[in-house]
């Protein structure tokens, strides 16, 4: 790979590169957004089954709908969502900087889609009100509490860093609550030696290599994303040598979700995933 990173960040420094095209190795969302900040380039996604179930979760016509049940509130929306969800929205935001985000708008009842876990988490650090959609990301909802009891049991001196999209009652548990840049950086700046990782299981990789003088243990096995798993190489290849799979949104959408998108870049409030 030549750049590595949260889904925003990626899209961000794809839009600094001079390439025409961009091959990106996530899910439908992310390649989206590439899209979104960077109309001018081709923007590959290798398999596209490589879809989000919690993007998936909410669509802009439900929006709408939510948004008629609460007419004075805004939107605020989690990045991993749809384009057409994004341009429904009044301002994104990532889980760095969701509570931010929150707390930067004058409404005292705020809409936060899609993800109801982290917006529980917002909602702890916030005296705003908050109306939760019922979407969540499956690869963080299987840890449970159980889970990390057994292994903090195996490794007791490690602490617990955990994503906000953890269920409250995994987060009660961790150490740390940090969004994935914070996770990294967390794992980077603390004195522990072994830490245990509450998130996306492809993570580890990425933190043993960063950190080869430290442990890192998997909260649970089963923390791994299936759709982000479906590409390889050679689907890489393929997508670069024919030019397929070429992600569009139209450009009404792509200018309605852009500014969503930019509101949030133009608070400078932590803007990584």
């Amino acid at each position: 790979a030549d750049l590595v990173g949260d889904s925003l960040e990626l899209s961000r420094k794809a839009a600094a590169t001079d390439a025409d095209t961009i091959v990106f190795c996530g899910v439908l969302f992310m390649a989206e957004t590439a899209a979104i900040l960077s109309p001018e380039k081709n923007v590959l996604l290798p398999d596209l089954k490589a879809g989000c179930p919690l993007a998936d979760m909410i669509s802009r016509e439900t929006l709408k709908m939510l948004r008629e049940d609460h007419p004075q509130a805004p939107v605020v929306t989690y990045v991993n969502s749809s384009a057409e969800v994004k341009a429904e929205s009044d301002i994104c935001c990532t889980s760095a900087n969701a509570v931010k985000v929150v707390n930067s708008l004058p409404q005292e009842k705020i809409i936060f889609v899609p993800d109801r876990n982290l917006g529980h988490w917002v909602a702890r650090s916030t005296d705003k009100e908050l109306i939760l959609w019922e979407g969540f990301c499956p690869t963080h909802e299987v840890l449970r509490k159980e889970d990390v009891l057994k292994v903090k049991k195996a490794h007791p001196q490690a602490k617990f860093v955990a994503h906000p999209e953890c269920l409250e009652e995994v987060l009660d548990l961790a150490d740390q609550v940090a969004s994935t840049s914070g996770i990294l950086s967390f794992a980077r700046e603390t004195s522990a030696k072994e830490l245990i990782i509450g998130t996306e299981n492809g993570m580890l990789y990425r933190l043993r290599k960063e950190n080869p003088d430290k442990k890192f243990y998997p909260a649970s096995e089963k923390m791994v994303c299936p759709n982000m798993k479906y590409h390889t190489l050679q689907k890489v290849r393929d997508s670069l040598k024919k030019m397929i799979h070429l992600i569009k949104v139209t450009e009404e959408i792509r200018v309605e979700a852009y500014e969503s998108i930019n509101r949030m870049l133009n608070l400078k409030v932590g803007n990584k995933d």
